[in-house]
């Protein structure tokens, strides 16, 4: 009676059966990932078939096929499980801690542009070093543990998010922000109300990014001074010409960054669903 009474209650509300919004979320999900579904086997039959050995003029052991990769893959899944959590650790460490700061660096050169832009010029100057050359740094500083490659994520992945959050907290409609002054809100407030609501979609496109940002700091990192990771076995496969094995990291890292951009473009739509980049999309 009670289950029944709920079911009614929610009905009258306007909110559909949970059986129902759980087709309808997978009919959405099945439309959105459909054509990029379907591209990528088109992708691996032409690799399968050798059109693009043909293409490029290269050898079956220079580019191993699909179904090599695949027996690769499954017969050692084990062992890329493991090595991939040890890199998925890292990089989601990293990504927090970057996002953290970039998004504190952001904040500080909203509130005090004289001062905080200063920090925004830092993050660019570090955004340019190459990752080969944070690596060993890194190393030196931190041990040949994970806190070391944890710092070269974070430090690759402070960029994208301390420009697009300065972006979001700067670009304010100034009727907006009129009406807040003439209520006479604090800065806290503000931020509150307007800055930080005007910046979630700018937040999610520097988390997106560094999405994949992160595992590529993470595995390039673990090529230098590592015992564990997928960089560190891609690097070992490679070396005693394991073609199929490091094919099968490069397509575990692959996925690995594809579910992570997945479930952030996910929680996205919870998040601002209410905000007017989201209604125009659909």
């Amino acid at each position: 009676m009670e289950g029944a009474a709920a079911r009614s209650s929610n009905q009258e509300a306007g909110h559909p059966p949970i059986g129902r919004r759980a087709i309808t979320f997978a009919v959405r999900i099945l439309k959105q990932y459909t054509v990029p579904a379907a591209f990528g086997a088109l992708f691996i039959l032409l690799w399968q078939w050798e059109w693009f050995h043909t293409l490029l003029n290269i050898k079956v052991h220079q580019l191993p096929l699909p179904t090599s990769i695949w027996k690769a893959l499954s017969s050692n899944i084990d062992v890329l499980a493991r090595h991939a959590g040890y890199t998925v650790a890292e990089a989601l460490l990293g990504m927090l801690a970057g996002s953290l700061i970039g998004f504190a660096v952001a904040l500080l050169a909203t509130q005090w542009p004289r001062w905080g832009s200063t920090g925004l010029i830092f993050i660019a100057a570090l955004n340019a070093v190459p990752i080969i050359a944070l690596a060993p740094i890194m190393n030196l500083w931190f041990g040949d543990g994970l806190g070391s490659r944890v710092a070269v994520v974070t430090i690759t992945t402070m960029a994208a998010m301390a420009f697009n959050a300065h972006r979001g907290l700067t670009q304010i409609d100034p009727l907006a922000l009129d009406l807040m002054h003439s209520y006479g809100a604090r800065k806290s407030e503000v931020f509150r109300y307007v800055r930080l609501p005007n910046c979630l979609p700018y937040l999610f496109t520097a988390l997106k990014i560094n999405a994949t940002a992160s595992m590529i700091g993470a595995i390039v990192s673990e090529f230098f001074y590592s015992s564990g990771g997928i960089g560190y076995l891609l690097s070992n496969s490679i070396k005693v010409a394991k073609m199929s094995m490091g094919w099968a990291c490069i397509v575990v890292a692959s996925a690995v960054g594809v579910i992570l951009y997945i479930l952030i473009e996910e929680i996205e739509k919870l998040a601002i669903r209410w905000h007017s980049s989201r209604k125009t999309s659909t």
